[in-house]
C-alpha cells in the first residue's frame, strides 16, 4: 500500500497526449518524419477530405505509386522499412495505430518510437522517410483501408522492402493484443 492510500502499486500515470488548443502532442519527433493533419468537409451529398496536395510541402519527393492495404480489425502490419523508398501514409477508413522506430545510425533521433493514432476520426497524411522502421495495427472494429502515396513505384523483381517481426527483440515497442470481446460498461 503506498501513502496515498489509493493508488495501486501497479498504476502508472498517462503520459501527455493532447495539447490545451487539441493539437496532438509530440515531444520529440524522429528525424523527417511529418504529419499534416486535415479535416473533413461535410457536404450535403457526403463527405470530402483531401488526402495529398504538393503545396504542404511535407517532403519534396513525388507522388509515384499509390495503393491500399486493408486491415482487419485488431490485424498488425509490422515491421517493415524501405532502403530508398518513402512512404506517405492515409487512413482512409477505420482507425489505425502507426508506430515508428528510427534505427538510423546517422540520425539524431536513433532509438526514439513515435505512435500516432490517425483514421476517419482524425484524418491526417504521414511522411515515413527511408530506413525507418514502421509498423501498423487496426485498433478500430471495422476494416481499416491504408492509402500508401509512395515516392517510388514497388519493384517487383527486386522489392525495397526489410522485414522483422511485430516481436523484434530490437526494436522496443510491443503491439497490444486486441480484447477478444469489448469490455462492458457499467
Amino acid at each position: 500500500m503506498n501513502s496515498n492510500g489509493w493508488l495501486l502499486e501497479s498504476a502508472t500515470k498517462d503520459e501527455q497526449s493532447i495539447a490545451a488548443d487539441w493539437q496532438l502532442f509530440r515531444p520529440r519527433v524522429i528525424a523527417g518524419v511529418a504529419v499534416r493533419e486535415v479535416r473533413n468537409v461535410p457536404r450535403d451529398d457526403g463527405c470530402l477530405t483531401e488526402l495529398y496536395r504538393r503545396d504542404w510541402e511535407l517532403d519534396g519527393a513525388e507522388v509515384a505509386h499509390v495503393f491500399q492495404v486493408v486491415l482487419l480489425p485488431g490485424a498488425v502490419s509490422a515491421w517493415h522499412a524501405h532502403e530508398h523508398a518513402l512512404d506517405r501514409l492515409f487512413i482512409a477508413q477505420g482507425l489505425a495505430k502507426i508506430v515508428l522506430y528510427d534505427a538510423r545510425s546517422d540520425s539524431p533521433t536513433r532509438g526514439v518510437v513515435n505512435v500516432f493514432r490517425l483514421g476517419d476520426v482524425r484524418p491526417g497524411l504521414l511522411v515515413v522517410p527511408p530506413r525507418v522502421w514502421h509498423g501498423l495495427q487496426n485498433v478500430g472494429d471495422r476494416p481499416c483501408t491504408v492509402v500508401n502515396l509512395a515516392d517510388r513505384v514497388y519493384c517487383y523483381e527486386d522489392p525495397d522492402h526489410w522485414r522483422v517481426a511485430s516481436d523484434c527483440a530490437e526494436i522496443p515497442y510491443r503491439f497490444e493484443q486486441p480484447p477478444a470481446t469489448l469490455p462492458c460498461r457499467a
